[in-house]
C-alpha cells in the first residue's frame, strides 16, 4: 500500500493526496496553524479511515451471518493527548445499525471482532486511546 502527499505550495498548509488505488484527497489545516480550513485536517482523515474500516468490517459480518443489515452509521468521538504528540487518549465508536429483526448480541459481537480481530485502523489507535463503543438498532 502506498499513498503520495504533496503540499500545495506557500500560500496555506493544505496538501492533496493520491492513494495507490489512484484517489484523490485534499487535506487543510486550520487557520490558526496557517491552513484555510478548505478541507478535514488530516487527524480527521485518521478518524475518517478508522470509521470506515469499523463500518466496513460490521456490514461484512453482518452480511456474512445473513442478516438483513440495511444501513450502518458509525460516529467516532474522540479525545487528544494536550501536549505533544497531541495523539489521541479516548475514542468512541458509536453505531446505528438498520435492518430487519437485528439481534442485539449478533450486532455486538459484530462490532467486538471488528474491534478485537479485524479493523487494523482501530486497533493501532487502541495502543494510545482507550476505545470504547456503543450500539443502537433501528428496525427497517
Amino acid at each position: 500500500m502506498e499513498v503520495k502527499v504533496s503540499w500545495n505550495g506557500p500560500s496555506g498548509m493544505s496538501f492533496r493526496a493520491q492513494t495507490g488505488s489512484g484517489h484523490m484527497v485534499n487535506m487543510d489545516g486550520a487557520p490558526e496553524g496557517g491552513g484555510h480550513n478548505l478541507a478535514p485536517r488530516p487527524m480527521e482523515m485518521v478518524l475518517l479511515g478508522t470509521g470506515g474500516c469499523t463500518a466496513y468490517d460490521v456490514v461484512l459480518i453482518l452480511k456474512k451471518g445473513r442478516a438483513d443489515v440495511q444501513g450502518c452509521e458509525v460516529t467516532l468521538q474522540a479525545e487528544r493527548a494536550e501536549t505533544e504528540p497531541k495523539v489521541f487518549t479516548k475514542i468512541n465508536f458509536h453505531f446505528v445499525v438498520t435492518g430487519k429483526g437485528l439481534k442485539p448480541e449478533v450486532v455486538e459481537r459484530a462490532i467486538t471482532l471488528s474491534h478485537d480481530k479485524y479493523c487494523s485502523a482501530s486497533i493501532m489507535l487502541a495502543k494510545t486511546a482507550q476505545i470504547t463503543h456503543s450500539f443502537e438498532i433501528i428496525e427497517a
